[in-house]
């Protein structure tokens, strides 16, 4: 296992034992030591939120989306973090973003489908 995952993986656990401030702790050295690690940008996304700390959420959860911008996920967490934070806008933005990766997404594996039935 990478220390990346170890490290990740300990702040998992300090929050599933209720020490979010702790997990919060962990999760931001890591994410200052693996700036691209998304997990971590989302795992503090969500607990920042459970902490009542939104502004903080909400810039995890769009760095989130930038790391892994192809993933209509990242945008439906992002939504769901901006709700939580009162931005019913921002929630909208990234919701419309979600559903648009998932019809491009789809419009992709139709095509690839009909060229594979051509074939």
């Amino acid at each position: 296992m990478s220390t990346v995952q170890a490290k990740y993986d300990e702040a998992i656990l300090k929050a599933e034992k209720g020490d979010l401030d702790e997990a919060v702790k962990l999760l931001t050295a890591l994410a200052e030591e693996s700036p691209d690690y998304a997990l971590a940008h989302a795992a503090l996304a969500r607990y920042h939120s459970k902490l009542e700390n939104h502004e903080q959420a909400v810039n995890h959860a769009e760095k989130v989306c930038e790391l892994e911008s192809e993933d209509p996920f990242s945008y439906v967490a992002k939504s769901i973090i901006c709700i939580e934070a009162g931005d019913k806008t921002g929630a909208e933005d990234a919701r419309a973003q979600a559903l648009r990766l998932q019809w491009q997404q789809q419009m992709s594996d139709s095509e690839t489908n009909e060229e594979s039935s051509d074939e």
